[in-house]
């Protein structure tokens, strides 16, 4: 599915451009992508070999998991999930009312900074895709 199936042509130029955006805000920030809640990517600034179908399909599954989770432990609605990895942390993070944002960088990368420039984003993410017609 491509992009303009998820954002119109316009939107999902501004998306990339805010995706590059971030990815350019520390060079540990290795991909960032912003989708629907279930999977479709809207737009993508993902490292070489990162198949963005994939991506958003497994992030999906994640969020979905993580939400029954969440629930079950009494803590309201999910808004950020944080995986940390051997070589670094992933976050996926609430875009708007139907978008997310995952955002992966390298340890080198403080978690805090990760957190900080995904929320500023995902603000801003969350804006162009909840405008969207059919998003």
């Amino acid at each position: 599915m491509s992009a303009t199936e998820v954002l119109n042509p316009a939107a999902a130029s501004r998306a990339r451009s805010l995706l590059r955006a971030l990815r350019g805000t520390h060079q540990a920030i290795e991909g960032c992508a912003l989708m629907t809640r279930d999977g479709r990517v809207a737009a993508a600034a993902l490292a070489p070999g990162t198949d963005p179908d994939r991506f958003g399909a497994m992030c999906a599954a994640l969020l979905a998991l993580s939400a029954r989770a969440a629930a079950e432990a009494q803590r309201g609605e999910l808004r950020q999930l944080i995986l940390e990895g051997s070589t670094g942390p992933m976050l996926l993070t609430r875009a708007g009312q139907s978008g997310v944002l995952a955002v992966s960088a390298t340890s080198e990368c403080p978690l805090g900074r990760v957190i900080l420039d995904a929320k500023a984003s995902a603000q801003a993410l969350g804006a162009l895709f909840d405008t969207a017609p059919g998003a």
